[in-house]
């Protein structure tokens, strides 16, 4: 076991957290929200190598991991994290999907037997912009994928997979990028959570498929009332086992930090985001979606992590369909009320 660094001065356990510095995590960080028992020593770190040193490496007592990789090991049998229902990145994914400028694709179904690159198959983003090309009659094993980095050659999966034999997955060239290689013909659309290169302008070589993807955002949640998760907080099993009451600690301080920063999104006397107009569309989310926007628990959330655990076993990422229940610790599954 990796054993925590250690405790402070007043008796309680240092845990190293890998948690991106999101308005939801800054209480945390700052001090506002405290975490009873924890005196915690934060990493500010991309996701990409948060979830590379965590499941290369374990290295971390607590950290932010992607909801795929997560699900794929443990229907593999590891379980080295035991999760903890705080969702720290959500999603919307119709902005994941790009295209050059040029092409005559319009929409999924125009990607039926064409090639689309990728930087990994398994990333979360891409299990649920693979479940909205389902939604639209494309399966998996309709489409090439062409695996490769966006702005480093030679991206590879950070764990390994065992796909279906229907599923196509070849690498990029070795020397290549995913959007050289879509302004090139090489392939005819990107699936990725990052914007590539040559995407933002009004007249940049590279568009999104989706003229209005907040519209087909907005349609999709309407029909379904998910709202997708990306990630979720895995703590070292061996620590929850040896602390009983870490899991519970946790969930209820990130759950309070995550209050303070929705309760941000409505301050009127002076704007705590830089966004002009976020009141009016706080105001509009909530409409949309009730008054917690972002809500943590296995509860509030069942149904979406449900449909993603069928999706994901359907697309031959986990090796068994997993149970919602199966993805977190029992202490965290059900809170007291008052």
């Amino acid at each position: 076991m990796n054993k925590p660094i250690g405790q402070d001065s007043r008796g309680r356990l240092q845990l190293s957290m890998a948690v991106g510095h999101y308005d939801r995590i800054r209480p945390l960080v700052d001090g506002t929200v405290p975490i009873e028992g924890v005196s915690p020593v934060f990493l500010d770190l991309s996701p990409e190598e948060t979830f590379f040193r965590a499941f290369r490496g374990e290295e971390f007592d607590l950290c932010e991991l992607s909801l795929s990789s997560f699900a794929v090991r443990q229907a593999a049998g590891d379980d080295t994290y035991v999760g903890i229902p705080v969702f720290p990145s959500r999603m919307f994914r119709h902005t994941a999907f790009y295209v050059a400028r040029d092409s005559a694709i319009r929409g999924p179904r125009d990607l039926i037997g064409k090639r689309v690159g990728l930087p990994e198959y398994q990333l979360t983003a891409c299990v649920w912009a693979r479940i909205v090309l389902a939604e639209s009659g494309v399966d998996a094993a309709d489409i090439t994928w062409v695996r490769g980095g966006l702005e480093q050659a030679g991206r590879l999966e950070k764990i390994a997979l065992d796909l279906p034999e229907a599923v196509s997955l070849v690498d990029a060239p070795e020397d290549k990028v995913l959007p050289e290689l879509l302004l090139s013909g090489e392939i005819d659309a990107i699936i990725s959570p990052r914007a590539p290169h040559g995407f933002g302008a009004a007249d940049a070589p590279i568009r999104w498929l989706f003229d209005d993807p907040a519209a087909e955002a907005r349609a999709y949640y309407g029909r379904t009332r998910i709202f997708p998760i990306m990630h979720l907080l895995g703590l070292k099993r061996e620590l929850a086992q040896a602390h009983p009451w870490l899991p519970s600690s946790l969930f209820k301080a990130f759950t309070q930090a995550k209050d303070h920063a929705l309760a941000d999104l409505f301050a009127t006397a002076a704007s705590q985001i830089s966004l002009p107009l976020m009141e009016e569309t706080a105001r509009d989310m909530v409409a949309m979606m009730g008054p917690d926007l972002w809500p943590y628990g296995v509860e509030a959330n069942a149904h979406v992590l449900d449909s993603f655990l069928g999706q994901h076993f359907a697309q031959g990422l986990s090796k068994r369909r997993l149970a919602v229940d199966e993805l977190f610790h029992p202490a965290t599954r059900v809170q007291f009320k008052i």
